[in-house]
C-alpha cells in the first residue's frame, strides 16, 4: 500500500465537494440558478456565493493571505443577513462562479504553502487560533454540507440527481422504477407514523 499526502488528500476531499457543487448549475436557466426552493430561500448560485465568501475568509484571511470575495453575513461584515446567500439580478453566474474558482485557487496556493500544523488567527471577539488541519476539516464538512443542500436544490428544479455528471453513485432505475421507490418509502413512513410514538 502506498502512503499517500495527508494534506493532499485533505484538499481533494475539499476539491470533490467543490466539483459536486458546481456541476449542479450545468444546463439550468438564470432563474432556475437562482430560485428560492425552500423556505428559507436556499437557492444554487446562492450556495456558491456563499462558499466563496468561506473559502477567502478561512482559508484566506485566518492565515494572513487576504482574497476578495463576498463578505459573510456571519462574520457581521456583509449589509444585511444572508446577503452571502442568494445573488441579485446584477450578479452575474459567471461572475459568481469565476469569483468561486479564483478563490479556490487562492486556498489551494494556501493549502500548498503551509504545513498541517500552521496557526492561523479566525478574526472575531475573540479571536480563535486555529491549524490549517482543523481549518481544512471545518471547511470540508460545509462545503459537502452545501454540497448536500444543492443536490436536494437541484432534484426539486428539474429532477437531476447524483454526485457527479458522469457517476451519479445512485441505484439504477428509470422514473417509474424511483416513483415506485418513491411511494414504498412513503408506505413504510406512514405504517410507522401510524404506530405513534410509543411503538
Amino acid at each position: 500500500m502506498t502512503a499517500t499526502d495527508p494534506r493532499e488528500d485533505l484538499r481533494r476531499c475539499l476539491q470533490d465537494a467543490r466539483d459536486a457543487l458546481l456541476w449542479k448549475l450545468d444546463g439550468l436557466s438564470e432563474y432556475d440558478v437562482r430560485r428560492p426552493m425552500t423556505p428559507t430561500g436556499t437557492n444554487l448560485l446562492g450556495l456558491v456565493k456563499h462558499l466563496t465568501g468561506a473559502e477567502a475568509f478561512y482559508l484566506g484571511e485566518t492565515f494572513g493571505r487576504p482574497c476578495p470575495a463576498p463578505p459573510l453575513w456571519i462574520t457581521g461584515d456583509a449589509a444585511e443577513p444572508n446577503a452571502d446567500l442568494w445573488a441579485t439580478a446584477d450578479e452575474t453566474r459567471e461572475r459568481i462562479v469565476d469569483d468561486y474558482r479564483r478563490v479556490c485557487a487562492h486556498s489551494d496556493a494556501t493549502i500548498a504553502a503551509l504545513p498541517l500544523d500552521a496557526v492561523g488567527r479566525i478574526p472575531g471577539d475573540p479571536p480563535a487560533d486555529v491549524t490549517l488541519h482543523r481549518v481544512l476539516a471545518h471547511l470540508i464538512g460545509e462545503t459537502h454540507r452545501h454540497a448536500g443542500h444543492a443536490d436536494i436544490v437541484r432534484e426539486l428544479v428539474d429532477g437531476a440527481a447524483g454526485l457527479r455528471a458522469r457517476d451519479a453513485n445512485m441505484a439504477p432505475g428509470d422514473a417509474g422504477w424511483w416513483e415506485q421507490h418513491r411511494e414504498r418509502v412513503e408506505r413504510a413512513a406512514r405504517a410507522a407514523g401510524g404506530r405513534g410514538r410509543d411503538a
